[in-house]
């Protein structure tokens, strides 16, 4: 049967993969890193070396200016986007590669990502003394898990979920309708307890994580502003839009002004 062994058999049939570890298992997929970080003499502070495929579209002056500390901040993809979306809707923007992600050590699991936003916050925190309600929390897709425990927990100016998931079972197994003890990435069991706004947005032709998720978590939402649905768009162009940053741009500098 397929070359199985007996036991590989045994193990199959008595001691079968648990759903949730299926639906968390295909959710991490790390790309190969695109920086390294070097530490200066004092062990304190680390400068960023981008490879060619970080598709940096700035000068080395904007690429100095990022400071990266042991939490492993700023990934290298994703570098140019941050700084351009900083300008355009005037924040600073602060990331976190996930453990097993980029130059960040250990493996991605659930557990990890719930660790790892609470490292990037308690560095918020205490090394920025950043306050909360200065802080917009922002997932996109499997990051939505990590910012949906955090803002459970923390209040913050507002929440923004991106391309937001219900839960891993619901994603791999659509007619899932309710949440079981071994499913993964329960956004949907989070989410009423935010106190903060909560923007969605979601693309209503999304491929991977179906256009009603975003509709399920925003029903069930304390605080919902406005959600953008973006026409005709997929899992990973809604950036590309023109609503995107319009709406992002009105939420920031108007609507939280008035909240």
């Amino acid at each position: 049967m397929n070359n199985l062994s007996l036991s590989e058999l045994c193990c199959l049939f008595c001691c079968p993969p648990c759903p949730g570890k299926i639906a968390s298992k295909l959710a991490f997929l790390p790309p190969d890193p695109t920086y390294t970080l070097m530490c200066d003499e004092s062990g304190s502070r680390w400068t960023l070396h981008l490879s060619e495929r970080a598709d940096w579209q700035y000068s080395s002056r904007e690429k100095d200016a990022i400071e990266c500390f042991m939490t492993r901040t700023s990934k290298g993809q994703m570098s140019s986007f941050y700084i351009g979306l900083g300008s355009r809707i005037n924040c600073n923007i602060f990331s976190y590669d996930y453990s097993g992600y980029g130059a960040s050590s250990g493996k991605p699991t659930e557990k990890n990502l719930y660790a790892d936003i609470d490292a990037a916050w308690v560095a918020l925190r205490t090394r920025y003394g950043i306050r909360p309600e200065n802080v917009i929390i922002y997932g996109q897709s499997i990051g939505t898990v990590p910012s949906v425990d955090l803002a459970a927990r923390y209040e913050s100016a507002a929440v923004i979920l991106h391309s937001p998931l219900t839960s891993g079972m619901r994603v791999a197994f659509p007619d899932t309708k309710k949440t079981y003890c071994f499913d993964a990435f329960p956004n949907i069991d989070k989410i009423s307890k935010i106190t903060s706004p909560v923007l969605i947005i979601h693309g209503t032709e999304d491929e991977v994580i179906d256009f009603s998720h975003g509709l399920a978590l925003f029903e069930r939402c304390q605080r919902p502003v406005e959600p953008l649905w973006v026409e005709g768009a997929g899992h990973n162009d809604v950036e590309l839009y023109g609503q995107y940053l319009e709406r992002l741009k009105q939420f920031v500098s108007q609507e939280l002004v008035n909240l």
